[in-house]
């Protein structure tokens, strides 16, 4: 499949409705670029998660106060 889009102002795109509804991209993905060693162009598309979407996922053997880091993620500290 191959499908053209042009590259407006400030060098943005779109994502072409059919490559969307094939690989169920929505407003909430990312996109990751590469560039290989050829100077081709490939990307990727990743679900954009927020703090919500991550709670629960890592575990730790360390007790946690899930509210210091909620507030710590959100001033963007570690």
């Amino acid at each position: 499949m191959v499908i053209t889009t042009k590259i407006y102002n400030k060098f943005q795109t779109v994502i072409p409705k059919e490559i969307r509804k094939k690989l169920n991209i929505t407003e909430d993905h990312l996109v990751e670029w590469y560039l290989d060693e050829r100077g081709e162009v490939k990307l990727k598309f990743i679900e954009n998660l927020n703090f919500e979407d991550m709670a629960g996922i890592f575990k730790s053997d360390e007790l946690t106060d899930a509210v210091k880091l909620k507030k710590r993620s959100q001033r963007g500290k570690k």
